[in-house]
């Protein structure tokens, strides 16, 4: 093949977002998103951001990142687009093969695709993106899983007085977060929800933070957040309730203040990504399946210790 890889660099951004949004049939981004995406990573790595061009335009690209989660070291493809035309080249293939060294250089275990915790654009291909399903099986990658987004339309009436009064008379206190408050949910999700600390941190830039809390005795029990990834465009979460306080219907108060947030902001729509409890949210909140994603894998070497 006659093309060459460079390196992207940032001043391309705006070439770049163009080029993106010509590749996805089903997905378009700003550059302001795509800038989150790329050097807001929490492990931005300059040399995985591979770029193919011919003729001085971008034909291909594709962003890697590496994160350790739970002992093992995980290689992700971020992004990835191919310009139409240029299809059935091995240009895909040319990118993965470059980034996948890479991925050995620095030890990755396994190499997913999209799902990348702490800030993502989407939590696994949309098999409606059919070639890239094909590739990815051809490259030995196995499908383990799939996920869905949820749509929530947002002119519902979100208000929640009653049910925190009757909360209160537990001692049981919600309302929104203050800025003071950020190192005190970083610290309640320590144990069981570590990684979700890049969306909260995320969260407490906006003013006031897009999270709401819930306390006993001034201690976090549970939270909310939205605007915590991809910002401006609706997406809820995370949230977490204390296993001991679960049942009482905290999470349900907390989830439709974030959605009130949203409509306040004025958003017609939420979306509720990567979603494990599908009826959860169907039944407080009418949400709706909007897509669905498949996750896959591939095993490079795994740690023995």
């Amino acid at each position: 093949m006659d093309y060459s890889i460079s390196l992207y660099q940032s001043t391309e951004l705006k070439e770049l977002c163009e080029f993106l949004n010509r590749c996805w049939e089903f997905d378009s981004i700003t550059p302001q998103l795509l800038d989150e995406k790329l050097h807001g990573d929490p492990a931005w790595q300059e040399d995985l951001a591979l770029m193919v061009r011919n003729e001085n335009r971008i034909i291909g690209f594709m962003q890697g990142v590496i994160r350790d989660i739970r002992g093992i070291r995980y290689g992700y493809i971020k992004l990835l687009g191919i310009d139409p035309t240029f299809r059935r080249k091995g240009i895909a293939t040319y990118l993965y093969n470059e980034l996948e060294k890479k991925f050995v250089h620095q030890s990755v275990d396994a190499v997913r695709i999209y799902d990348v915790p702490l800030n993502y654009w989407m939590p696994g291909i949309d098999p409606r993106y059919t070639p890239a399903l094909c590739w990815a099986m051809r490259l030995g990658f196995k499908r383990f899983g799939d996920t869905s987004n949820l749509k929530v339309n947002l002119s519902a009436n979100w208000d929640t007085l009653d049910e925190e009064t009757k909360l209160a008379t537990d001692g049981i206190v919600i309302r929104g977060a203050f800025p003071e408050d950020k190192q005190d949910v970083l610290d309640f999700i320590q144990d069981e929800w570590v990684l979700w600390g890049n969306e909260v941190e995320m969260a407490f830039k906006d003013d006031p933070p897009s999270m709401h809390i819930a306390l006993i005795d001034n201690t976090i029990k549970a939270f909310s957040a939205h605007n915590g990834n991809n910002k401006g465009t609706g997406w809820f979460g995370p949230m977490g309730t204390h296993q001991e306080l679960r049942g009482k219907g905290i999470g349900a108060i907390l989830l439709k203040r974030c959605l009130n947030d949203m409509k306040f902001m004025g958003l017609s729509y939420a979306v509720i990504p990567w979603v494990g409890p599908i009826d959860f949210y169907a039944w407080h909140a009418n949400a709706q399946v909007d897509r669905v994603f498949w996750r896959f894998e591939k095993k490079l070497h795994l740690n023995e210790s």
